[in-house]
């Protein structure tokens, strides 16, 4: 019979199998970490870095880091592009009655009366069935499950004037069918200068914020805003930015309210102070000196990693005919596009276009630029016309002369703002694209 183990070789025994099991221990607790690593590298938000954009007119980007989940959705939808790649921001309307619009105006309750088109009388329905279709490839399907995950947790905003609050009701009315009436909800803050659609299962915003021209004017008021005398406070930008941060998506557009058809009125100092130094600059000169401010602004308040910045161009306006029709002809009874590829309205300055090429191609913070004034400088048919709630009743003259009081600056919904967001789904999913 063996004789047992003495307590010190017990003792040893113990302590070596301990040394053992924390060996074993210690190499898990180490391929624990090194994978919580690599799925942390796969988990920076999709809206983190792009590389800086190049000069006017089109602004491009290299790919961004995208989470696990988007990583494996995005081939369902992905792009086929061409050898030279794929300028998403060129190419024609076709007809497409079998996928638009992609929601009708009756079911979104959130549509302004200014953009019903339908409920305000427009008889007609073709403005909704016009699809972008870009030379040489496809733009990603909208795909509105993947644009609320990707939103969980995260803040959109819209920053601008009544133009880029279209392009946010548009965004909501793209989603907001998948999302329980009772999980969702819009409200209005800081007098009606901020609007909050707020998504609660995903703890989720898409935010409006009235800034016309960005910068502090005379203009900031969301409801009495129509002011013929315009002024904008020099290098404002933190009156409204303070708004602005923590946001994880910004889309910025400012364009319409400095064509005033004269110069713009610039103020130095205070809006409060008694004697008010007002100098006076150039359309161009004055918008070049907004973009400056939003530049050093975004570079100065803005985490790079983490949040992705847009700047929608000038939205065209068709008060002209001056895509071949009678010189008193405007957006009043359009019904189709305009089918020349080279045109571009009057009404829209390519001397804007170079600013914005300019100051944004020396920016430190990456910008993404949506490019929709050409695409939409063919929608003639796509305004709300007469068709909108009236801000005053028409005089007698107006009744009998509707082009005198057609709105031809705002769009209807459903219509060509929704694309404007299928190009902003794009970019944001796929920034490789030109």
């Amino acid at each position: 019979m063996k004789a047992p183990l003495s307590s010190s070789t017990s003792s040893s025994s113990g302590i070596l199998r301990r040394s053992r099991l924390s060996t074993y221990l210690y190499t898990l607790l180490a391929f624990i970490v090194f994978l919580a690593i690599i799925h942390g590298e796969y988990s920076i938000a999709n809206f983190g870095r792009v590389d800086p954009i190049i000069p006017s007119p089109v602004i491009s980007t290299t790919p961004v880091k995208k989470r696990e989940k988007v990583v494996v959705q995005l081939p369902s939808f992905a792009v086929e592009e061409s050898e030279e790649g794929c300028d998403i921001f060129s190419g024609k309307w076709v007809k497409d009655e079998l996928t638009r619009p992609h929601y009708d105006e009756s079911e979104c309750p959130y549509i302004q009366p200014q953009l019903t088109c339908r409920a305000h009388g427009r008889p007609d329905t073709e403005y909704q069935k016009w699809r972008w279709q870009p030379h040489g490839c496809d733009i990603p399907r909208f795909n509105a499950t993947l644009m609320l995950e990707s939103l969980r947790g995260k803040r959109m905003m819209f920053v601008g004037d009544s133009l880029n609050r279209g392009q946010y009701v548009s965004m909501v009315c793209l989603l907001h069918r998948l999302i329980p009436e009772d999980k969702k909800s819009m409200e209005t803050y800081n007098n009606d200068a901020l609007t909050v659609f707020r998504v609660k299962d995903y703890n989720a915003t898409i935010e409006f914020y009235w800034a016309p021209f960005l910068l502090e004017s005379n203009s900031d008021n969301a409801v009495v805003h129509r002011i013929s005398d315009r002024i904008v406070r020099k290098g404002s930008m933190n009156k409204h930015g303070r708004h602005w941060k923590g946001v994880d998506i910004l889309v910025f557009n400012t364009y319409l309210w400095w064509v005033t058809g004269q110069d713009m009125k610039i103020l130095k100092g205070s809006f409060k102070d008694v004697e008010k130094e007002i100098m006076q600059m150039s359309t161009e000169d004055a918008y070049r000196m907004a973009m400056k401010s939003l530049l050093r602004w975004v570079t100065r308040n803005l985490d790079r990693e983490r949040t992705r910045v847009f700047f929608t161009s000038m939205s065209p306006t068709h008060s002209k005919g001056d895509w071949g029709g009678e010189a008193s002809e405007n957006c009043y009874n359009q019904t189709t596009p305009i089918a020349d590829s080279n045109y571009w309205g009057s009404d829209s300055r390519k001397s804007i276009m170079k600013v914005i090429g300019e100051e944004f191609s020396k920016s430190e913070f990456p910008i993404t630029f949506l490019n929709i004034t050409q695409l939409s400088s063919y929608r003639k048919d796509a305004h709300t016309s007469i068709y909108k709630k009236q801000w005053n009743p028409l005089t007698t003259e107006q009744l009998a002369n509707p082009a005198s009081y057609a709105d031809c600056i705002h769009w209807c919904l459903p219509g060509l703002q929704d694309t404007w967001n299928e190009l902003l789904f794009a970019k944001l999913f796929h920034p490789d694209l030109i």
